[in-house]
């Protein structure tokens, strides 16, 4: 029996920590397990055969790390080549080869781009399957599109069932900001064998993003926990869950559905034997996931089964002179204006078209995407007429797109499916083929049940499939309307199907359009239309929106209508009122320094800046728009309502703006006035620093003065730096648990220097008690917290 039909009637059970156990052997503070394979076999060997004994079916290489971006190329293949061997023969049943992050932010938030981490994990995945892998297994990921970039790698070069297991914090969401439905919708579209989650959390913590997930997920599930949160002992770290309470909430996951189990940090062979002895009288429980017709970004999921979902129409350039231009020129901060406005008037997706015929449409629209995705959560619909710019937006998309479009042609159905398929994405079809557009609803549902049975032929579902019956003006087909309309009832109450259409196209050539397109879009929804294409910037429109709302009881004890709605007696297609709350008051505070950070428009801050100079002093500018927003922002990413890749953007709108003022600072031999200065370093032995990247951004923009020394910085330059630079306030980050000792081996030696310096400590494994343990004086959750610390500090100095 191979290992996809074991999964299909048995539970599969995981190895459990490496990391932790090969610190009991010897493994030196900050040493790259990975070595080990090369410099002590036997070691590696040994705690394989140990899980083996205590009942892992599956044995997880140790190869975590091994990627270019952490190990030298010359000792990769050998590396990879060792880690497999070892598992073999140990007595694996299944070898799981093991990849994680690669340690570096995607782009644009940071310096990796989607081909460069395409094709380091496309060069473990070969190395792995030519060594004789039975699995891939991709864990504790956080970033959802570097996932796909790695399942993209292992799927186009592999023959290898892919795992993944993402890691969520205590707030329900990665370190990025993907929450478990998102995730759990975009990675089985994208083709896993089974998906899932592991460390950060002990079983407890985990247990209700467990829920989460299996209410979803139609592949196996696996979840492999710490061992609760690690803490400090007699200056060793320990875990202070227990086999019994692990098993416990094992066996709670069993009875939910969970298939596949395994252990994270802190855990040992016993805990492995523990479930073993739990699952021999189990049975696996058959789920019943939800089938919902979902479009995904990283942060958001929009479910059109839950609400009449609108689709906002303004990125697209046909009669848009202002838009072609700005497409023309790669002017994304007219762009992403354009996308800003939408999402805060109330789209819910977006679509996004750049087609013109001079440019690089491929191209473009990957930039497009890349550049949308970086400042709105909203997901989006990719829209062309070409199937290359089609799959090249798709390709690089974050999270699950809806392609627009395909039709009843059997040339371009056979195009545009094995897109959708590889890439699990919905699609948007027309209810149009070779003969052109049917003049009875009969006709276009006959097309559209074309498109869906052509669709299962490549394993595309029903639910994931739209339709468009298609809008033809009143002014010139004007019998045709009705015929929409007809189209609409059937799609929904013979098909069951989803159904999208361009609302404006109903109203050209006609006067008083705002009038003609709400009636339009009333009868329509009535018809059972579930998503409009519109202009979400109408109020007429949106008012209609919130109003439908309450007639399909959507918008329930029509909460939203009557907050929103108060003291508005008049509906004027004109009204610059709002009278929704969907759609943002129109004001100058739109073109504010102060709006431009809190959007993220780093292309245009500059310019406003400079703008601002002209009334202002620098010190103005900071006081009034820069830290207003900052403030603002860090008030968001705490409440949990604004994630890090936000934070990031509106953190780079702020540096770009900082050149100006510097620039015009210098030009009038003016001093810049610091906060204060703060001395940055990931500690000996540690070569993570995004974190550490993150914290300098954000204290930056705040105005400390930072002297960043780097990653894997040895314990003598820490000293020597605080000791030249007079640093009194130093920030120190660890990832790992086995760093720690460096840690605390670096604050002691500044003591033992006399250099009057305090130190604030961050990072994944860190917390109060481990603060307490290196002898630090602050703990830094994360950059905000950072920033709060830095100004108690300085406040009185």
């Amino acid at each position: 029996m191979g290992l996809r039909e074991d999964l299909k009637d048995n539970f599969l059970l995981f190895d459990g920590a490496m990391g932790t156990m090969l610190q009991k052997e010897g493994l030196p503070v900050g040493g790259q397990p990975e070595f080990f394979n090369l410099e002590h076999p036997e070691v590696i060997k040994s705690i394989h055969k140990r899980y083996i004994d205590a009942g892992a079916d599956i044995i997880t290489t140790n190869s975590f790390q091994a990627n270019r971006h952490k190990i030298e190329q010359e000792h990769l293949p050998k590396i990879i080549e060792a880690s497999v061997h070892l598992a073999r023969d140990a007595g694996a049943k299944y070898v799981a080869y093991d990849i994680g992050p690669i340690g570096q932010l995607m782009s644009p938030y940071g310096t990796l781009s989607f081909d460069n981490a395409y094709d380091m994990f496309k060069e473990q995945a070969v190395f792995a399957e030519n060594s004789g892998a039975d699995l891939i297994i991709l864990e504790t990921m956080s970033d959802l599109l570097e996932t796909k970039a790695a399942i993209l790698a292992i799927k186009e070069n592999t023959n290898l069932p892919i795992f993944v297991t993402m890691t969520f914090q205590e707030d329900g969401r990665t370190f990025v900001g993907t929450d478990p439905v998102t995730a759990t919708l975009t990675l089985q579209a994208l083709g896993v064998t089974a998906l899932g989650l592991n460390c950060s959390l002990g079983p407890k913590e985990l247990l209700p993003i467990v829920e989460q997930i299996i209410e979803y997920a139609k592949v196996p599930v696996i979840v492999q926990a710490n061992a609760g949160l690690p803490q400090m002992e007699d200056g060793q770290t320990v875990y202070r869950i227990d086999v019994s309470e692990y098993v416990e909430y094992v066996g709670k996951m069993a009875d939910l559905g969970v298939r596949v189990f395994g252990g994270c940090c802190g855990t040992t062979p016993n805990f492995i034997k523990g479930i073993k002895e739990l699952l021999k009288d189990k049975t696996p429980v058959n789920t019943s996931p939800k089938t919902v017709t979902a479009v995904t970004s990283a942060a958001e999921t929009v479910i059109l089964d839950k609400k009449l979902t609108i689709i906002g129409e303004r990125l697209n350039p046909t009669g848009k002179k202002r838009l072609q231009e700005a497409i023309r020129q790669e002017d994304f901060s007219y762009i992403l204006k354009e996308a800003i406005d939408q999402v805060d008037a109330g789209a819910d997706i977006l679509d996004v078209n750049v087609g013109l015929p001079e440019i690089d449409e491929a191209q473009m629209l990957i930039k497009a995407v890349r550049e949308l995705q970086g400042i709105v959560t909203t997901p989006l619909q990719i829209d062309s007429s070409s199937i290359k710019a089609i799959e090249a937006g798709v390709r690089q998309y974050n999270g699950r797109p809806l392609i627009n479009s395909v039709n009843g042609k059997e040339s371009v159905m056979e195009e545009i499916f094995p897109i959708a398929k590889k890439y699990g994405a919905l699609v948007l079809g027309l209810a149009l083929d070779e003969n052109g557009i049917p003049d009875t609803a009969e006709k276009r549902v006959a097309i559209a049940k074309k498109i869906i049975k052509k669709a299962s032929e490549y394993g595309i579902e029903k639910e994931d499939i739209l339709i468009d019956p298609l809008v033809l003006t009143a002014s010139a087909q004007q019998e045709q309307v009705q015929v929409t309309i007809d189209t609409l009832k059937f799609l929904k109450d013979e098909l069951e199907v989803h159904s999208v259409a361009g609302i404006s196209n109903v109203s050209f050539g006609l006067p008083n359009r705002g009038l003609l397109n709400s009636t339009f879009l009333a009868a329509a929804v009535g018809a059972g239309l579930s998503a409009p294409i519109m202009n979400p910037m109408s109020d007429i429109m949106m008012s209609t929106v919130s109003s439908l709302r309450v007639i399909n009881n959507q918008d329930k004890d029509s909460t939203f209508y009557i907050e929103n709605n108060q003291n508005v007696s008049i509906v004027s297609q004109k009204s610059s009122k709002d009278l929704n709350g969907l759609k943002k008051e129109i004001s100058s505070s739109e073109d504010r320094l102060k709006q431009m950070i809190l959007q993220g428009r780093k292309d245009e801050t500059p310019t406003k800046t400079k703008e601002l100079l002209k009334s202002l002093t620098p010190l103005e500018i900071v006081n009034q728009e820069f830290v207003p927003a900052l403030d603002e922002v860090g008030a968001k990413f705490e409440k949990g309502t604004l994630f890090l890749p936000q934070l990031m953007q509106s953190a780079d709108a702020v540096k770009q703006a900082q050149e100006v003022l510097k620039d015009f600072m210098a030009r009038n031999e003016q001093t810049d006035e610091k906060q204060g200065k703060v001395l940055l370093a990931t500690v000996e032995g540690d070569i993570h620093d995004i974190g550490k990247n993150i914290v300098k951004m954000i204290l930056e923009n705040y105005g400390f003065d930072v002297v960043d020394l780097g990653k894997d910085v040895p314990i003598s330059k820490v000293v020597s730096t605080i000791k030249e630079q007079d640093i009194k306030l130093a920030g120190l980050s660890a990832l790992m648990t086995t760093t720690m000792q460096n840690m605390k081996e670096t604050i002691t030696q500044v003591k033992l220097a006399g250099l009057d310096c305090k130190f604030m400590v961050g990072g994944a494994v860190l917390n109060e008690e481990y603060r307490e343990f290196v002898g630090a004086d602050y703990y830094a959750k994360d950059a905000m917290e950072s920033v709060k610390i830095a100004q108690e500090f300085f406040k009185d100095k």
